[in-house]
């Protein structure tokens, strides 16, 4: 676990968490979960509420929720994003990540997934003169 932590760059996950939300209303998330998983998705959707990510005003926020011990990830979406995005969206994201993660850069993996991530928010969800950050930008653990 330690050396997945280790080798993830927070400071630019959560630049490129900022940069993807300055060109949209929506949120992104990052939680690295210490604990081993058999069901990513079940696992990524109780921290999903958890986080207060269904509380956001046009249900945009995005969850990457990496359980490394299990060696599994899931990227989760909100009810406005996914039904914007469709089932191949989140597939190619997933693949991406994994392609990345396979060559050991995990941090490379993440901020290519926020990146795709703010281009799909941004063109769905662009960012209005009112809109706040809804939730901290920030990689969380438990």
């Amino acid at each position: 676990m330690k050396s997945f932590l280790s080798n993830v760059d927070h400071d630019r996950i959560v630049s490129a968490i900022a940069a993807a939300e300055a060109r949209s209303s929506g949120e992104i998330r990052v939680h690295v979960h210490h604990r081993a998983v058999r069901d990513p998705i079940a696992a990524a959707k109780k921290i999903f509420e958890k986080l207060g990510m269904t509380r956001t005003a046009q249900k945009n926020g995005v969850l990457i929720f990496v359980a490394p011990r299990s060696r599994n990830f899931a990227i989760l979406g909100d009810s406005g994003i996914h039904d914007r995005c469709g089932e191949h969206f989140w597939k190619s994201a997933a693949a991406e990540m994994t392609r990345l993660f396979g060559e050991g850069d995990f941090t490379g993996g993440i901020v290519a997934t926020i990146e795709k991530l703010g281009e799909a928010l941004e063109a769905h969800f662009p960012r209005g003169v009112k809109d706040a950050n809804e939730l901290p930008n920030q990689v969380d653990e438990s």
